[in-house]
């Protein structure tokens, strides 16, 4: 994988031929312009301006492996070491899932509902991972106080480093939601939400090679035999937790919308409304609690 040479335009077109074959043009220029703002601090209007600008030999080391490392299905994300959500940053590595697209629906569904409220919301955010509803969902409802959640002593300082980052205040906490003597400590709030582990394991054959190698896998997959038990879970926390008339938002697995909208009724939820992704899949579902 010799460069011709180390001018920029020379660099980025030799490094493009490859990642093409595995990405595609777009997300392929897409990777080299983020590689090189990471690495470099030069925005695609810098190599525009500029495409005789040269490389040095470290620097050109550096594309080099990260070029590497992506056409070994390294996410991007965790070679640049960080994402944009909801038009946040946060710090990702295999401590975390990497923030989807789909989640940033999910904010803003809750977004669009608390807004423009008269009273403070209070949010518990179960599964936070890398922080990104529970920051997001500070920043975006001013008048909030959020508290987040998780197993994972990892997730955990991750997130807590994002809040500082991003300068929100988020209460973190270290809870195993499976466990009910734990969750007993939580307080009661307006809204729980959770982007909890939904796929099972028989559905691994179907997902692509850098998720499986780079995402945690306890945030990822759940059993066959109970693909629904973080629903579950959630739902009957909600029933001691909840406010009056307080709300669940969930992000789902497209093949249980039916199931988990049934399992929420048995609860005691009402005005269930599940909602699509951008994609048009099943992927939101949302109900109030009608019974304390």
């Amino acid at each position: 994988m010799k460069v011709p040479s180390n001018k920029i335009s020379d660099v980025f077109r030799h490094y493009l031929k490859p990642l093409e074959g595995v990405y595609g043009n777009s997300e392929s220029k897409s990777f080299l312009y983020l590689l090189f703002v990471h690495f470099f601090k030069l925005t695609r209007l810098d190599i525009a301006k500029d495409p005789e600008a040269r490389l040095n030999e470290s620097e050109l080391l550096k594309i080099h492996f990260a070029v590497k490392d992506l056409l070994n299905n390294k996410p991007i994300q965790h070679i640049i070491g960080s994402t944009r959500f909801c038009c946040f940053d946060f710090i990702v590595n295999s401590e975390v899932l990497i923030p989807r697209p789909e989640t940033e629906e999910l904010v803003e569904l809750i977004v669009d509902d608390y807004l423009n409220v008269n009273h403070r919301v209070s949010i518990l955010d179960v599964g936070t991972g890398s922080g990104c509803i529970a920051i997001s969902l500070r920043k975006k409802i001013v008048n909030s106080i959020v508290y987040a959640v998780d197993i994972s002593e990892g997730a955990l300082k991750i997130a807590n480093e994002n809040a500082e980052i991003n300068e929100a205040e988020v209460v973190f906490s270290k809870i195993d939601i499976l466990n009910n003597v734990e969750s007993e400590s939580l307080q009661k709030f307006d809204v729980i939400v959770s982007n909890p582990p939904y796929i099972r394991y028989s559905e691994k054959i179907l997902m692509q090679k850098n998720v499986l190698d780079y995402d945690p896998e306890q945030a990822l997959f759940v059993t066959d035999d109970d693909p629904l038990i973080f629903y579950r879970t959630i739902a009957e926390l909600g029933q001691h937790h909840l406010n009056k008339s307080g709300k669940l938002y969930f992000e789902i697995n497209e093949a249980f919308g039916i199931e988990t909208s049934e399992l929420l009724k048995e609860n005691h939820y009402s005005n269930i409304k599940i909602q699509k992704d951008f994609r048009g899949k099943d992927r939101f579902i949302s109900a109030t609690l009608s019974k304390q």
